[in-house]
């Protein structure tokens, strides 16, 4: 088997992973900040060490400005829906993820204005029509710092500055690079940085958050819900500082020791060995892909320009036909349509049926990706 969908999750996950969950399930148990035994300290002490690791990988100066949550999808919603109020102007991008443009259409039916600035067919975004779009209200400008369909990075450090020459705040959704390309929160002027543990941090499902910068008023950033945290018990207010004023309820702390770990493994590993790994192999696949006649491959085809995410079609065949084959006949897992992006797709022309996709990671080796265009290559003749 040939596991090539880690755009969604990555998998396997690295050594240690498992072990830190399995370590706390085993040896702690007990409930983070809500008791003083040995036990729950210990687990508290889980809990930080993830904060620190996070803080580390972004190089983020307070460890307790990162805020746990499930996902990238709760982290982004605690962004916009805690700092966005009707009359406030918000700028987007045209490739960007449900998880950014739902809540933001939602935001909008709630008198929130917003402009979405449409990029290339292949995913390229100018900063200079982010700027030309910013108005007396815009208070936030929100993108991906890659597409999750086609890998093209977004010139996130770039409109960092521009939103800082206007006072704005810059959320910048990570679940596709965090792990995987060089983050520096501080130099690249990003304000929130929303993340997810399961993808390029080699950590479990369930696990994520949110990095809040110096330039975020905690007291200006209304929760997504509010409840027990373990700390000031004797009110009946929700704390006014963070995290706790945040993160409301038990937290995945079984889950947060195995993201620790998988933090630990990319920090060992080097974000930049890892990135130069993934763009030997998605350069490799793109070149693979294209040589096949019938095959379309979308995005900047260069892999110094993308994750290690390559979506492609093949002519006279439905993506949801080629992914079926490829799972059944030769063990490739992939994922097929529309990948929680219709923004992204209409801008590629690929909408609706959308694209195959491939998303590659660091355990991926260059003998799948032989194998993997191999394989096409066989379906593409098939259908001519």
């Amino acid at each position: 088997m040939i596991y090539f969908d880690n755009a969604a999750t990555t998998w396997p996950k690295p050594p240690g992973v498992a072990e830190a969950m399995l370590n706390f399930l085993h040896h702690v148990g007990a409930n983070p900040g809500r008791s003083g035994h040995r036990r729950a300290v210990e687990a508290a002490r889980t809990v930080y060490a993830a904060r620190e690791a996070v803080a580390e990988l972004f190089h983020a100066p307070d460890p307790l400005r990162v805020v746990f949550g499930a996902n990238a999808t709760e982290a982004l919603n605690l962004a916009m829906n805690g700092l966005l109020r009707a009359g406030d102007h918000v700028i987007t991008s045209s490739m960007e993820h449900n998880s950014v443009m739902r809540p933001l259409r939602w935001l909008e039916r709630r008198g929130v204005g917003l402009t979405v600035v449409a990029c290339s067919p292949q995913g390229v975004l100018d900063p200079a029509q982010v700027e030309a779009a910013i108005r007396p209200e815009t208070r936030m400008i929100v993108l991906t710092h890659a597409s999750n369909v086609v890998g093209t990075i977004l010139p996130v450090g770039e409109v960092g500055q521009i939103a800082r020459r206007h006072g704005l705040l810059l959320l910048v959704d990570a679940a596709q690079t965090a792990g995987a390309l060089p983050i520096d929160v501080e130099a690249e002027a990003i304000d929130l940085l929303a993340f997810t543990g399961h993808k390029s941090l080699y950590g479990p499902m369930g696990t994520g958050g949110l990095v809040i910068g110096q330039r975020v008023d905690p007291s200006a950033l209304d929760p997504l819900k509010r409840g027990g945290t373990g700390s000031l018990s004797e009110r009946e207010e929700q704390p006014d500082f963070l995290p706790d004023a945040c993160e409301s309820g038990t937290l995945n702390a079984v889950g947060l020791a195995g993201l620790e770990a998988g933090i630990r493994w990319v920090l060992q590993q080097g974000v930049e060995r890892i990135r130069a790994h993934e763009v030997e192999l998605a350069q490799q696949l793109i070149d693979g892909l294209r040589a096949i006649p019938g095959v379309t491959v979308y995005g900047t085809l260069d892999a110094t320009r993308q994750t290690a995410t390559v979506s492609f079609t093949i002519a006279g065949m439905e993506p949801s036909e080629v992914g079926l084959r490829l799972d059944d006949e030769y063990g490739i897992l992939a994922r097929v349509g529309l990948h929680c992006a219709p923004a992204a797709h209409k801008t590629m022309g690929t909408f609706p049926a959308g694209t195959v996709r491939f998303g590659l990671a660091a355990l991926n080796t260059a003998d799948e990706v032989r194998a993997a265009v191999d394989a096409v290559r066989q379906i593409a003749r098939s259908a001519r």
